[in-house]
């Protein structure tokens, strides 16, 4: 129990850290995880004895080098990463939008932005722009990555506009459409006024790796375009990884 705490404990830490918040103070982070200073204290220095977090200053800390090694190991060992990776900055600029590679985590259900892309993005803010978890039922990644995997919505599904699906009746029908379209479409249904198309990026033996997408200011989402930029785009990745429809 204690090895597991402690894992928990360093867990929590390093995902305070994000785009936001890329330097914490002792007594911040010990408000945020709501931790009491000394124990936290313990956490951190254990991280950077590691080298995954680094002291920058007198009771500050920020995410140290060691991080990068480990993530350049992860995306060593996905071959299709680098090339879904070029597509979506390709999908980013020809479609002024905020494009992003997501994946299912298989154990948790999870549906997690892998990377992203704001090359050429215009427009007004939209959601999904910082986040690392997407929403499985409200995204358009996430329903498409449930749908072809045949996963049920998460359980007590959050509602987080009126056009929210939380219903497991009604998923059942959407999921037969987004097979069958082999593409997903949100309305509104992550944050009013935000849209999401999301396509997958598959191997040679036909398992989704992952989803590309984008998220648009709704007013946005008319027309094919966007969809054929995106199904080019990941086909194309597809194809080169030796997947062949049908």
């Amino acid at each position: 129990m204690a090895s597991s705490s402690l894992l928990a404990g360093a867990v929590d830490v390093l995902s305070a850290f994000d785009a936001d918040h890329t330097e914490w103070r002792l007594s911040d982070l010990s408000r945020q995880l709501g931790v009491p200073t000394s124990t936290l204290h313990e956490q951190l220095t254990a991280l950077c004895d590691t080298g995954l977090l680094v002291r920058v200053g007198r009771g500050r800390y920020r995410l140290g080098w060691r991080l990068l090694k480990l993530s350049s190991a992860l995306y060593g060992s996905l071959p299709w990463y680098g090339p879904a990776h070029a597509a979506m900055e390709r999908v980013a600029r020809a479609g002024h939008a905020l494009a992003f590679l997501s994946v299912l985590d298989g154990s948790s259900g999870r549906v997690l932005c892998i990377a992203r892309s704001v090359q050429g993005r215009d427009g007004p803010p939209v959601a999904g722009e910082l986040d690392f978890e997407l929403p499985a039922h409200a995204s358009a990644s996430g329903k498409l990555l449930l749908a072809l995997a045949g996963r049920a919505l998460p359980a007590q599904a959050s509602a987080f506009t009126a056009q929210t699906l939380t219903g497991g009746q009604t998923w059942g029908t959407e999921g037969a459409i987004i097979r069958a379209k082999d593409a997903a479409v949100t309305r509104d249904e992550w944050a009013v006024g935000t849209s999401g198309l999301a396509v997958p990026v598959r191997n040679a033996q036909g398992t989704v790796l992952a989803a590309l997408g984008v998220s648009v200011p709704t007013a946005r989402l008319r027309g094919d375009a966007l969809l054929r930029l995106l199904r080019d785009e990941a086909d194309a990745v597809s194809w080169d990884l030796g997947w062949r429809p049908g």
